[in-house]
């Protein structure tokens, strides 16, 4: 582990950018349902487990896309992103904090807290997971509105969607 406080050299800096990018592109994929993007940023023979599901990631994350659109919407926020670089062997461990929002059909919301446990590996000059475990903190349920009424600004904002529609697909193409 490296010392806490001491300056990357501009090689650690490039890789833990690159590291974190990994990151968050995995909790935009995750929602927006895209296993396309999910699997970008997993090597073809990482493993993960999900509690539920312990294995190959490219078969879970295909399947992913599906449970994740019977919520109306998600917003995975990933932060304190902490890379643990492996000296030269091109091996990194990063642990990520998640707060991940489900908006379910029922107008109810379950807020999930924890962590990411990442196996990173930088293969041909490009890093990506090679094992990931989620970690609980904890979670809780509380019901949810959209109060046009008291927000009418809010109106002809743009909205969010874990569908093909989403804003952000036409805009980053």
């Amino acid at each position: 582990m490296t010392e806490v406080g001491k300056v990357p050299t501009l090689e650690e800096l490039a890789d833990r950018l690159a590291i974190q990018e990994v990151i968050h592109t995995y909790a935009r994929g995750v929602d927006r349902a895209d296993a396309d993007i999910l699997k970008s940023t997993c090597w073809e023979d990482s493993e993960v487990d999900y509690g539920g599901y312990k294995g190959p990631a490219h078969p879970f994350l295909d399947m992913l896309p599906d449970g994740l659109r019977k919520f109306v919407n998600t917003q995975h926020q990933v932060s304190n992103i902490l890379v643990f670089l492996d000296g030269d062997s091109n091996k990194a461990k990063a642990e990520t904090y998640l707060t991940a929002h489900h908006r379910r059909p029922d107008d109810t919301e379950m807020t999930y807290i924890g962590r990411y446990l990442d196996d990173l590996e930088k293969r041909n000059g490009v890093w990506k997971i090679s094992f990931r475990k989620i970690v609980m903190t904890w979670h809780q349920d509380a019901a949810c509105s959209d109060n046009f009424e008291q927000n009418a600004s809010l109106v002809p904002i743009a909205r969010a969607t874990n569908q093909p529609d989403d804003p952000s697909h036409e805009f980053l193409s």
